[in-house]
């Protein structure tokens, strides 16, 4: 009786739970294709005029490309400032190892602003406050600890004996990196790049901290018009969100389509049998 009562408590809390959401997300959905929507169930007409009033009006054109210019040049620094790190980290056993780790994975422990305002002030004092190149920086200080700590359980699963074998062959740096090292982590390399893709997207405190007119990303130029009360229409925003959501989705379908770090791990286990 015991097991099933908790069975039926989860079922609840998961149907409450879907139910929950699917009822927000379907709320804005049907509000950024309404005409007009006042105190009825449904709309009486449906138009798509909102989304090309918010296209125009936000120039969302600039925002999501502005967006994707900042995500795809955080994942590209990420992954390449965090693969060595991740594989030195996987090769070397020191005292202070532990230590490191915990201060290395820190900015992803936090919240994000008690460490953005000291840093965007920083950054602001420098000059690259309120640009494209301020907001790459600053989201780079949780994104790389993300790519370390995604890559840093694939090198530890690539026996050192591979690359130990390959020196005997004549192998030089640079050949192991290129034929032994990089063909085994391309499933690390994926998923650690798609799941920073997907956090730089959505990432709102360090972005809203460090964007000015020019550098905003999608989620910040949402929050900006959401709080300009009574300048924009509610359908608008609400065609907004949706883009926003579409973007973001549209992103993890991929992941989950392409990227699967369980067979992942999997894959690279078999390797080294």
């Amino acid at each position: 009786m015991r097991g099933r009562t908790w069975k039926l408590v989860i079922y609840i809390f998961l149907v409450g739970f879907i139910l929950n959401l699917a009822g927000i997300v379907s709320h804005v959905v049907v509000s950024a294709f309404a005409k007009r929507w006042f105190g009825k169930p449904l709309p009486p007409a449906f138009t798509t005029d909102w989304f090309t009033y918010a296209w125009t009006n936000f120039e969302l054109g600039q925002v999501l490309f502005i967006t994707l210019f900042i995500a795809l040049a955080v994942v590209f620094i990420a992954l390449a400032i965090g693969f060595p790190a991740a594989y030195i980290l996987a090769r070397r056993d020191f005292r202070a190892k532990p230590i490191l780790l915990l201060l290395y994975f820190l900015p992803l422990l936090i919240p994000q602003m008690t460490y953005g305002i000291p840093l965007a002030t920083t950054l602001y004092k420098f000059g690259v406050g309120g640009t494209v190149l301020g907001v790459i920086l600053a989201v780079l200080v949780p994104m790389v600890p993300l790519a370390v700590f995604i890559l840093l359980p694939f090198f530890e699963q690539i026996s050192l004996n591979l690359e130990w074998s390959a020196s005997m062959l004549g192998a030089s740096r640079l050949q192991i990196f290129r034929r032994v090292l990089l063909p085994l982590m391309v499933p690390g390399i994926l998923t650690a790049g798609l799941l920073v893709l997907v956090n730089t997207i959505s990432n709102f405190e360090l972005a809203f901290l460090l964007s000015g007119g020019g550098s905003q990303t999608l989620v910040v130029a949402l929050y900006y018009n959401v709080f300009a009360g009574g300048v924009r229409p509610v359908y608008s925003i609400d065609a907004m969100a949706v883009i926003y959501m579409v973007m973001v989705m549209s992103v993890l379908l991929v992941a989950l389509r392409f990227v699967r770090p369980t067979q992942m791990v999997f894959r690279l286990d078999q390797t080294r049998r």
